[in-house]
């Protein structure tokens, strides 16, 4: 299921979801967000799992949690122009993103470092290509939006909300061609920068 997959929502279903993001985004009402929650949840759940899944079985936090932590960011934040809902599922993966790490250094500072975390980039496998060191990649991957932000979305695609080649290139809306490329360039340059 991609982030803009109409088979998971029917057109009503969808169209209700802009108007209530545009409602948000123009005058801030808050219960526009709290309505939409349902509407979406799914999506949020399956987008919440992947992410969990990419960090391994060790990880204590729940996909409710994810999700829950995630929303209250999302409501909290001063200014919205949400798009769509594929715009603001794409921030969600985003959000959650930044509680796993925020989560991953409060573990991390309770505990001496790991020896066994290291980053691995040569292996295609979701989830498990960048190793188990969420923070030193989260740092990295701010730089690489820094230099290339279509290359660091991408990362972030494919790796945390764990879509597809396809899925990747429709949510971007870019060729598929265009994602394995920048794909293999972005891991590349990711793992000179964590192995430095």
């Amino acid at each position: 299921m991609t982030l803009g997959d109409s088979d998971s929502m029917n057109s009503d279903k969808i169209s209700d979801v802009t108007d209530l993001l545009q409602r948000y985004s123009e005058k801030g009402d808050r219960d526009s967000l709290y309505q939409m929650l349902p509407m979406v949840y799914q999506e949020l759940r399956a987008l919440a799992g992947r992410q969990l899944a990419a960090q391994g079985r060790d990880h204590t936090l729940q996909a409710t949690a994810l999700i829950n932590e995630a929303y209250l960011r999302l409501a909290d934040q001063e200014y919205h122009n949400w798009e769509s809902r594929r715009h603001f599922l794409l921030v969600a993966s985003t959000v959650m993103r930044r509680v796993l790490v925020d989560y991953a250094r409060r573990r991390s500072a309770s505990k001496r470092p790991d020896s066994r975390q290291r980053v691995i980039l040569d292996n295609d496998q979701l989830g498990q290509d960048f190793g188990s060191d969420l923070i030193a990649l989260d740092q990295v991957l701010e730089q690489l939006y820094e230099l290339d932000d279509r290359q660091a979305r991408i990362v972030e695609l494919r790796y945390f909300a764990g879509l597809s080649v396809p899925d990747t290139a429709e949510t971007l809306e870019i060729s598929e061609s265009t994602v394995v490329r920048e794909w293999r360039v972005a891991r590349a340059w990711l793992k000179r920068k964590l192995t430095e």
